[in-house]
């Protein structure tokens, strides 16, 4: 999930996961941490992981090396400050990336991190239709995007845990997910063994 906006959902969602006994990755801005701490510790404390999604939420792909080094520094130290753990994944803002982004991220000691199913949940699409996107697409080691304070997306998620459950699908934090040693990341963003 990905948390550049408002707040008012963190802990109902917190609860639907709960409820099904299922941990996931959120990504979150500094500015985010800075205005909802108590928010980010909810997440780490429920077992999430918390993850980068950039200091400020700027384009990455038209920054310099050193500018992409300096916010993914303060975004993680926001992050570590609040979690006591250092962030090891990034999803870079607007899905923007090129091979200096990923790169200069990578130097940071960071992973950068895409999806291949967009929830879309970001234009208000109906829970009903989120749900049929999110479950048609998905297939073992997708990665689906959601975002916190989008407007249908609580009504949504139940529906669709219980169908991804029901179909046999594990759900996991990214970590557990991403291949380690060599490969490839194919045009969907996802990994692929070199």
């Amino acid at each position: 999930m990905t948390s550049p906006w408002g707040n008012e959902d963190t802990q109902q969602l917190i609860d639907i996961l709960a409820k099904y006994n299922v941990k996931v990755t959120f990504f979150v801005v500094g500015d985010w941490v800075d205005k909802y701490p108590e928010s980010v510790k909810a997440l780490h404390d429920a077992g999430h992981e918390v993850m980068s999604h950039s200091a400020h939420h700027d384009h990455f792909n038209s920054l310099s090396a050193d500018q992409i080094a300096a916010d993914l520094k303060l975004s993680c130290d926001k992050i570590e400050g609040v979690t006591g753990v250092r962030p090891t994944l990034f999803r870079p803002p607007y899905g923007e990336y090129d091979d200096h982004v990923i790169t200069t991220t990578r130097a940071a000691g960071l992973e950068p991190i895409q999806w291949d199913v967009d929830s879309l949940d970001w234009k208000d699409l109906s829970a009903a239709d989120i749900t049929k996107r999110v479950t048609s697409k998905v297939q073992p080691g997708s990665i689906i995007l959601f975002h916190n304070a989008a407007k249908h997306t609580p009504e949504a998620l139940p529906g669709i845990l219980e169908n991804l459950i029901g179909q046999g699908y594990t759900l996991v934090p990214i970590s557990e997910l991403i291949l380690p040693g060599n490969y490839t990341i194919d045009h969907t963003g996802r990994q692929c063994p070199a």
